[in-house]
């Protein structure tokens, strides 16, 4: 089994291995992390624990996978836009900002409270917003606007039109549908309430299968047929 893999990885071009061998070595460091968590804190990990790692590792692959392609000064500004406004939308149907709903609590910081990925969280619950800066999730939702922009730019050279050609794209759209399914609520309530492990999964799931639409952007391979 070892040597199969080692052949394998030995027949990547020098992309895939950088890939690969840092997309494995953040995995190793985030479950290092949350063993020393455990360790220093005598607290047992749960499902919980996992979600960070998955989410980050997967941001990770996501990041190092993905290289814009060369672009005009204009396309870069439009793409810009359009991953700026997507982030918004993801960050406010997911809990990350949006207007108050409970009490005021001012502006609190977690370090130790949480396993990591989910800490350092920043928190503020103000009379009109309030936010829940949760790092897996920040990390996740700005990795995915960064696919978009590099989507953004591919549909502005492969379709004419490319921003109609970009949200004909099932696989740029459904981020905005993971963050719903997600079920991660806004404020203090983000680290406080009884979620339950199965909504995060389904979460995580849709966040995963996301990450990779947006990298691979089948979508796109099917316009570029189709025109």
């Amino acid at each position: 089994m070892f040597d199969a893999a080692t052949r394998r990885f030995r027949a990547l071009d020098d992309a895939g291995q950088r890939t690969l061998v840092y997309t494995v070595a953040t995995a190793n460091s985030l479950v290092l992390l949350s063993l020393l968590y455990a360790y220093f804190t005598d607290s047992a990990p749960t499902t919980y624990w996992a979600f960070p790692i998955i989410w980050l590792t997967a941001a990770a692959w996501a990041v190092l996978r993905t290289d814009p392609a060369p672009a005009e000064r204009r396309t870069k500004l439009l793409a810009g836009a359009i991953a700026g406004g997507y982030f918004l939308v993801l960050g406010f149907v997911g809990g990350l900002f949006g207007p108050a709903t409970g009490p005021v609590t001012g502006l609190t910081v977690q370090f130790t409270q949480l396993p990591p990925g989910w800490n350092p969280a920043i928190l503020y619950g103000g009379g009109t917003v309030q936010f829940a800066i949760v790092p897996f999730t920040a990390i996740g939702y700005a990795v995915l606007s960064y696919l978009v922009y590099a989507t953004a730019i591919e549909a502005e050279s492969a379709v004419a039109g490319g921003v109609l050609g970009l949200f004909s794209c099932v696989s740029c759209t459904l981020p905005v549908v993971a963050s719903v399914l997600s079920g991660i609520v806004g404020g203090g309530a983000a680290l406080a309430a009884a979620a339950s492990a199965q909504t995060y999964a389904l979460g995580t799931v849709v966040y995963v299968i996301t990450v990779g639409l947006l990298v691979y952007r089948p979508g796109l391979v099917w316009l570029r047929r189709r025109l």
